[in-house]
């Protein structure tokens, strides 16, 4: 199954807690069907200080949410958009705007 979200791309939240939110996608789960964005579904949690994380105490750190409850944020119009595939003369798969129709992946 090709991407329809991958890592780097500036996706907006459509619904939950932090709807309208915009934020740059920092890992994407296949498995589990969940993407991790900077800044979106911020929580907090109780850290023990360890060898490597020296300071404890309350720490907030994003959280991965469902990918059907994002749209990627096309480049060139700036909206959320829907996204669609095409294969190039030259043979390549890209993901392009269902708005505007502008290709995506820029090379």
């Amino acid at each position: 199954m090709a991407q329809k979200i991958k890592k780097g791309d500036t996706v907006q939240v459509i619904s939950g807690r932090d709807k309208g939110k915009r934020g740059e996608v920092i890992q994407v789960l296949p498995k589990e069907q969940k993407i991790l964005v900077r800044g979106v579904n911020v929580v907090k949690r109780h850290q023990r200080p360890t060898g490597q994380l020296r300071q404890g105490g309350i720490i907030e750190k994003e959280s991965p949410l469902y990918w059907s409850k994002v749209m990627l944020v096309c480049p060139s119009c700036d909206k959320p958009t829907r996204v669609g595939f095409k294969v190039l003369e030259d043979g390549s798969k890209v993901r392009f705007c269902k708005k505007c129709g502008e290709i995506i992946d820029k090379k």
